[in-house]
């Protein structure tokens, strides 16, 4: 029997499935060290701090700073595993921000600057993804097109001016509690939970491992990759809606300003958090802790009254160290198959 013909009695490939290791809530060693960097962390903002730092006022701090560029981070993780990169983040959560607090939408009380700021972050994905896949655009080009162009598209609405939110209903709801905890780290944890869920539990999340581990492969599998592609984006645009709303929420305004160097913020917690640029492999939990190092990091900066330019320094060497701990895991991993 020739291989053609067992292909057809065996009916339709199955799809790729990434390895065990990828899918399960498992911490693994590199988790376990990142774990270790942010103990140390908190250690040191005790030590240097220790009349602030362990405070209910500050931890709720460091939680609402973490939170809109940790929803940026869920979406840029989706983004990365699949193969991609987006640099258009931070203009997106402007334009929605932006586009969600102009008067017009205002008056249409707080469910509809909700569901315009959500639409406008999904348009922009889709866009995004369709440019890439069906466009055949290298992703950081059009990604770029869509940093310069959403930014713009920003300052025009609002005339480079602040739009300040005069909807008593939307500031009620967004900066209230629940249980005690901010509503703002509610939508993290609970943006943190979906994508965990649709990334490890899903066919979704199989496909997106798969077609960036091996984008070829998984089409000759029978995954539509330009279609999974563009949703990919899709979700990435979605929780920079998201990121808007709590960004709105917590300054009380939109502006062509907002989302300022997001892209690379998210992009830094996502490589932090172990996922490879290359696609293929990554996490969620290495993700969060990565967003939670950096905006420890800031807050023990800020406490401690020290230099901007010293924290994007340590910054940069966070991210130089977590790069060569990556091609040094890859060169490992090729070594040992």
């Amino acid at each position: 029997m020739t291989d053609q013909a067992e292909s057809v009695r065996t009916g339709p490939a199955v799809e790729p499935l990434p390895p065990k290791e990828k899918r399960n809530f498992s911490l693994d060693t590199r988790l376990l060290g990142l774990a270790g960097v942010l103990v140390i962390l908190c250690i040191v903002g005790q030590v240097t701090r220790p009349d602030q730092f362990f405070t209910d006022g500050n931890i709720s701090t460091i939680l609402r700073l973490a939170a809109a560029i940790g929803v940026v981070s869920v979406g840029m993780t989706f983004v990365i595993i699949a193969g991609g990169i987006d640099l258009s983040v931070g203009s997106i959560v402007a334009l929605s921000s932006v586009w969600l607090t102009t008067l017009a939408t205002q008056s249409y009380g707080p469910f509809v600057m909700i569901l315009c700021g959500l639409l406008v972050g999904l348009g922009c994905g889709l866009i995004n993804g369709i440019l890439v896949s069906y466009g055949k655009i290298v992703p950081f080009i059009a990604t770029l097109a869509m940093y310069v162009s959403a930014r713009g598209l920003a300052e025009r609405i609002s005339g480079r001016r602040t739009q300040v939110v005069s909807e008593a209903g939307f500031l009620d709801f967004f900066r209230g509690d629940l249980l005690g905890i901010p509503v703002l780290i509610w939508m993290f944890a609970l943006v943190f939970v979906v994508g965990w869920v649709l990334l490890n539990r899903t066919t979704f999340g199989r496909r997106t491992f798969a077609v960036g581990g091996n984008a070829e492969a998984s089409r000759l599998a029978g995954i539509n990759v330009k279609r999974h592609t563009a949703l990919v984006y899709g979700v990435a645009g979605l929780c920079c809606g998201i990121a808007a709303l709590m960004v709105v929420a917590r300054t009380t305004a939109g502006a062509s300003t907002n989302g300022m160097l997001y892209e690379l913020d998210a992009i830094a917690a996502v490589v932090i958090g172990g996922t490879l640029l290359t696609g293929g492999r990554g996490s969620l939990i290495g993700t969060l802790i990565g967003v939670l190092i950096f905006t420890v990091l800031s807050n023990i900066f800020t406490l401690n009254n020290l230099d901007t330019d010293i924290q994007n320094i340590a910054k940069g060497v966070i991210i130089v160290l977590a790069a060569l701990l990556q091609f040094r895991s890859v060169k490992k991993t090729k070594t040992s198959t």
